[in-house]
């Protein structure tokens, strides 16, 4: 079934989309950007030209030809009597890998695979023999593993038992089960400002109303916000990254944690706290899980981002009777965690110090040459550096960062726009680089930007339309 988008969406999407340009031609312009970093899906129907230009308060015309660009762009396809639908030219609607193919996709925040990893996959097939008379269906995780998760929680100084472990599918998996357990219609969300993208996006699959509080790079987490949006709203669930925030890298301080995590024990809302990047230091330190201070808040962890995105890996650290509707409502959903990488993943939790370590080498290196890079090309830019993480949230001061990135694509360059991390078109002007890329990368990286930076300038959709088809 298609998708459709109301007036009143697509208008607060559209976020700043006026120009020096033709209004028909920014207008298309800007919903183009929307369809490509994924804002808009491949097979959504647009709302009618009428609806659209009322919420705009824009002259039929306008619209009107503004989707007749599109349509002979590629990029819209109409029926009469049917609508109007996104689509991406030679693609299979509903593809999300846009920039596959590009010479350099910095859409992704994802490092290179650990150079131990060939030696647990050894592993992991010297051992799979021993379970092939299992039947293969795995709900909760195989013991060895539950156990060694357990314990790396136990050496953070969180008491944890294998019992309170669920394996999953990667933590994007957890994370869409916990929210189709915990959540139910009408019920509300509250999220960072801004946030995990795919985290907005399974809360919108289940038609959560979300509500933000912001996370300021000059100001931490506006926990008075937090604070007035569990009060007002009595939230039912809350989901956040207190290590090394995707995509500003911030950490929580423990006095924060503390704050947050007492005052959604006390209204009844469940912390919903994404570690992927807990252990992705450079130069911090060693900070409690949040789960120290609270004990209903529900951890996802994985390997994912400091072994290997390709290693399906992830899982929920929560209270036992959590973790059996968990179980209840699996089944639903998938049949259980493969065996093979419930392996490779126990073998490469033993070596985890060796691992965090090797990686925050690898990082510290990316970061010190991105922020050197910045400096020497784009100086005009506010560039914070993070202690930790894989990227920088850089304020682009004057440029679109969504301008940036149609013109960079153009370049074979593949970058997120700031947007895609906020509500309602949040962050027009930031945008998420990552450092996780060899040094060779980085240079190219910066050298496109540097140059397609220029040319956009500060108005959003300065650039003829065919300078970045």
């Amino acid at each position: 079934m298609n998708t459709f988008v109301t007036g009143r969406r697509l208008a607060r999407e559209l976020g700043e989309w006026r120009s020096s340009a033709p209004a028909y031609r920014a207008l298309a312009e800007r919903i183009r950007v929307l369809l490509i970093d994924g804002r808009l899906a491949s097979g959504a129907k647009l709302p009618a030209e009428r609806e659209l230009s009322n919420a705009l308060e824009l002259s039929r015309t306008t619209v009107a030809a503004a989707y007749s660009k599109l349509r002979d762009d590629g990029y819209l396809a109409s029926v009469r009597g049917s609508g109007s639908t996104l689509t991406l030219p030679g693609r299979e609607r509903g593809e999300h890998t846009l920039h596959q193919g590009l010479p350099l996709d910095f859409t992704k925040a994802t490092a290179p695979a650990y150079p131990g990893l060939g030696a647990a996959f050894t592993a992991a097939a010297q051992e799979i023999p021993r379970y092939l008379t299992h039947d293969g269906f795995d709900m909760v995780g195989l013991p060895d593993l539950r156990e060694a998760i357990a314990q790396s929680y136990r050496d953070r100084g969180l008491p944890t038992s294998a019992e309170q472990i669920m394996v999953t599918i990667g933590a994007q998996h957890a994370l869409n089960l916990v929210t189709r357990t915990l959540y139910s219609p009408g019920e509300r969300i509250m999220v960072e400002q801004p946030t995990y993208p795919h985290a907005l996006d399974t809360f919108s699959s289940v038609g959560a109303r979300l509500l933000a509080f912001p996370v300021r790079q000059d100001g931490g987490w506006d926990l008075a916000e937090a604070l007035l949006q569990i009060r007002r709203a009595a939230p039912s669930m809350a989901f956040l990254m207190p290590d090394f925030h995707n995509p500003t890298g911030m950490s929580m301080t423990v006095p924060e944690r503390e704050y947050l995590a007492a005052a959604a024990q006390r209204e009844g809302t469940v912390l919903v706290v994404d570690e992927t990047t807990a252990l992705l230091d450079i130069d911090r330190g060693p900070m409690p899980p949040l789960a120290c201070f609270n004990p209903n808040v529900i951890t996802l962890g994985s390997l994912g981002k400091i072994a290997w995105g390709g290693l399906r890996v992830g899982w929920i650290r929560g209270p036992r009777e959590v973790l059996a509707q968990l179980l209840r409502n699996r089944p639903s959903s998938d049949l259980g965690t493969p065996l093979f990488e419930q392996l490779v993943a126990t073998s490469l939790l033993k070596d985890l110090p060796l691992l965090s370590d090797n990686r925050s080498r690898d990082l510290q290196r990316g970061r010190d040459t991105l922020v050197r890079l910045l400096a020497e090309h784009l100086p005009q830019w506010d560039v914070k550096v993070p202690d930790g993480g894989l990227s920088l949230w850089i304020n682009t001061e004057t440029t679109s960062s969504s301008a940036l990135a149609l013109a960079a694509r153009n370049e074979g360059l593949g970058l997120v726009p700031g947007p895609r991390f906020g509500l309602d078109g949040a962050f027009e002007r930031f945008l998420r680089l990552p450092f996780c890329y060899a040094d060779e990368q980085l240079h190219d990286g910066v050298r496109i930007l540097a140059r397609v930076s220029s040319q956009v300038g500060s108005d959003p959709l300065r650039m003829p339309l065919q300078a970045v088809i």
